[in-house]
């Protein structure tokens, strides 16, 4: 079998979550072993898997068709994640539902990455199979690695066994920054930091004003990667994540994966696999984030639920996850040609 693996400007969208998925989707194939390619004019194959939703997504959906081949489409948005995001998202929502509309409309399957994703899709009424796949982790990338450790001590001037917390994500209204200094605030003499950058044309005034008066504790050095995002998961005292939307949040799965304590919001997306006190600490409000963070700050995490959790990442290893994208494959191409016959 060969695959056409299709992300639109794949270099725009590479310090997304869509670009990590990009990254993971294309190892998870290779330990499959299943052939792919990234352009679509490097035909022939049997199979589109496109993993965005714009103009020339719809292209080469289209082309494939013509051409007699079945075409999976990537659930990585819904309605409900693309709010309060971007600057002015109300003015283009309409236009983003129609993307959408578009693409999982014309798919023969839609894979997404969670149950409570797939929930959503379905309840759309396109009446296309949908199968819940995970975006996956690599395990290996994120062991322990105390050169990675030391290179974020020493970039950010942290003292041996200094308690911090970090954040990761675009600084969304929906990923909960506004939350995030809030709890900030209720501990001055710890830092807090927001990795993930946004040009600000695009980050919302509300966003642009928390951050102008955030505390002095809450720092945001913008998008970091390699040995800093890792050592920032290895040595923190937790991610902090109170996001109010995700389809997954593979920052969820880094963390696991790092065996960094787990605070987030109490949302439908981490049900059913995440437990709150057995595998990550899952909170309701400000409230408890704060009594949540306080307590790990003081007696950090217990082993058993650090474990609990990397096993949740296990789950979703690259090599399982591999697996899971042939069997989808190999299902969405024999559904095509019995209806062709």
């Amino acid at each position: 079998m060969r695959t056409l693996l299709y992300f639109e400007d794949a270099d725009g969208i590479k310090n997304s979550g869509i670009g990590r998925a990009r990254s993971h989707q294309m190892r998870a194939l290779k330990d499959a072993g299943i052939d792919f390619v990234v352009d679509s004019k490097e035909g022939p194959y049997e199979l589109a898997h496109i993993n965005t939703l714009w103009a020339k997504s719809h292209r080469v959906l289209r082309q494939c068709h013509k051409k007699g081949i079945p075409v999976i489409v990537h659930g990585h948005s819904t309605y409900e994640d693309f709010r309060n995001s971007f600057r002015c998202w109300k003015w283009i929502e309409p236009m983003f539902d129609r993307q959408i509309k578009y693409m999982y409309s014309r798919a023969d399957m839609i894979i997404t990455p969670t149950p409570y994703s797939k929930g959503l899709i379905e309840s759309y009424g396109f009446n296309k199979k949908v199968v819940a796949i995970s975006n996956g982790i690599d395990l290996n990338e994120y062991k322990e690695d105390l050169d990675a450790q030391k290179q974020f001590k020493d970039k950010f001037g942290l003292k041996d066994g200094e308690p911090f917390v970090i954040g990761v994500g675009f600084p969304f209204e929906r990923k909960g920054l506004h939350d995030f200094f809030a709890v900030a605030r209720k501990f001055p003499n710890v830092k807090f930091f927001w990795f993930g950058h946004l040009q600000r044309i695009l980050t919302s005034t509300k966003m642009l004003k928390a951050i102008k008066n955030r505390p002095q504790n809450a720092i945001m050095p913008g998008y970091v990667k390699g040995n800093l995002i890792h050592g920032a998961y290895q040595l923190a005292s937790c991610l902090f994540f109170p996001s109010y939307e995700e389809t997954e949040g593979i920052v969820v799965l880094e963390a696991l994966a790092s065996h960094c304590p787990l605070v987030v919001r109490d949302i439908g997306v981490y049900k059913p696999w995440l437990e709150d006190g057995v595998n990550a600490h899952l909170c309701e409000n400000n409230d408890a984030f704060e009594s949540t963070i306080r307590s790990l700050l003081e007696r950090g995490e217990r082993k058993e639920i650090l474990d609990a959790g990397y096993k949740v990442a296990e789950e979703r290893s690259l090599d399982k996850i591999g697996q899971q994208l042939k069997k989808a494959y190999e299902e969405c191409l024999s559904s095509y040609q019995k209806i062709k016959k």
